[in-house]
């Protein structure tokens, strides 16, 4: 079985006004849906960013993959690290909030968005669901956490609709947002997306949700926009409140500061975000939980290592999400439902994803009591709906948005914005 054809498309969905510490989200988010198909007729998915960078290197390396049989991952790998180093890409500097966006890591990325198309290919191939690649389902359901933001009831541009989850910048507006999500979903768990708001502001929310949902596990997400100062100050007021405090302040040095100050368990996916800055974090303790992310820790292999380092060191483990579409859902579960120290409920913007904008065939995936139960249909069990990739393809053509940039989209609502971290 080789690969015969490799097929990449990006696309742009509907995303709404999302407040974070960089600014504010623009009104379409990208990703790249990735094809595979072998000369026996097998498929296989992927999904990953849609920067103009990632796709220029997707493009590079498609020619090389031709021929490649899907089993040979480390192959896969000298054709990614190759590609890499001789390919000049487009430079992302506007949006360095994310580590999704660090050219330090695109062999990370290559590597991981073509890893989950080829073994979603060989788990088809074999007629077994991609975890038991994995080494098999340590749960067959994997809990994921109520994603909730800050955000404006519409986009600055008035050709854009009203959005339909409505404004939320107060503690009454965030616990109806967290109703509505817990409600549909079925959450049994909450995060909140910080640094937007004054501190004490982002504390009166988080005391709100605790009285509304009490015994919920709460998290923050400041993003690294808190000078150690306040995050001390915070993590005093957020004592006794939160699971974990993410992300408050911007160095591994403040965290572990942070740390040592408050005695609060801390999380991270941003200081803590490949095996140098691990080894870097045993040593100071800034943080005792890791974030992964498949899609820029290099795969879902790789994710299992990590998994592995975190069990050795005693640390906690959960994931981090971006936008993101199905396949990008399920690749999460498949590759969490085979950690057994998996220690949270997992992150996923995917509530966000407008109904219509899901590019799997049947639509939306469900959540049932909060979590994604595992099938047992081979691969990532998904298919493309062709009529709906086609749309979003044509909606990425016409859009403009090419690289994320919430600085300059919250330029429009406010002049002076600058996305200085930390802010407060």
């Amino acid at each position: 079985m080789k690969l015969k054809t490799v097929k990449i498309t990006p696309i742009a969905f509907k995303d709404p006004p999302l407040l974070n510490a960089a600014g504010i989200h623009e009104p379409y988010a990208l990703r790249t849906i990735i094809e595979l198909e072998s000369d026996t007729g097998r498929i296989g998915l992927g999904e990953t960013y849609g920067d103009a960078p990632i796709i220029e290197l997707l493009r590079a390396l498609q020619p090389s993959l031709i021929g490649l049989d899907p089993f040979d991952l480390n192959g896969l790998r000298r054709r990614v690290q190759d590609t890499v180093a001789r390919t000049q890409v487009s430079a992302n500097t506007a949006y360095k909030l994310a580590p999704g966006t660090d050219p330090a890591k695109n062999v990370q990325k290559l590597y991981s968005a073509l890893e989950v198309a080829l073994m979603d290919m060989q788990a088809r191939h074999l007629g077994a669901p991609l975890v038991d690649l994995l080494g098999g389902r340590a749960r067959d359901a994997v809990p994921f956490s109520a994603y909730l933001f800050f955000k404006y009831a519409r986009h600055v541009d008035p050709s854009y609709p009203d959005d339909a989850w409505g404004e939320t910048l107060t503690p009454a507006q965030l616990v109806a947002q967290a109703e509505t999500m817990i409600g549909r979903y079925g959450f049994q768990s909450i995060k909140l997306k910080g640094g937007v708001l004054e501190p004490e502001q982002e504390v009166e929310c988080v005391k709100a949700l605790a009285a509304r949902f009490p015994g919920m596990p709460l998290r923050i997400d400041p993003n690294g926009n808190w000078s150690l100062a306040t995050a001390i100050e915070m993590g005093k007021r957020l004592d006794g409140l939160l699971e974990y405090y993410e992300d408050p302040c911007p160095t591994l040095a403040d965290m572990a500061a942070l740390h040592r100050a408050t005695g609060l368990p801390l999380a991270t996916n941003m200081v803590v975000t490949d095996m140098a800055q691990f080894r870097e974090n045993v040593s100071a303790n800034g943080c005792q939980i890791i974030l992964s992310d498949h899609h820029y820790w290099g795969g879902l292999r790789d994710t299992q290592l990590l998994a592995r380092m975190c069990e050795v060191f005693g640390m906690g483990l959960s994931m981090h999400s971006n936008s993101h579409l199905g396949i990008s859902l399920m690749a999460m579960a498949h590759v969490a439902a085979s950690v057994p120290t998996l220690s949270y409920a997992c992150d996923t913007h995917y509530p966000w994803l407008d109904p219509d904008e899901e590019v799997v065939a049947g639509g939306h995936l469900r959540f049932h009591d909060g979590a994604i139960v595992l099938g047992d249909a081979p691969g990532l069990g998904l298919e493309i709906d062709q009529d709906a990739l086609a749309r979003l393809h044509e909606q990425y053509l016409s859009c403009g948005i090419r690289s994320r940039d919430d600085a300059a989209q919250m330029r429009k609502y406010r002049s002076d914005w600058s996305g200085k971290a930390p802010r407060f």
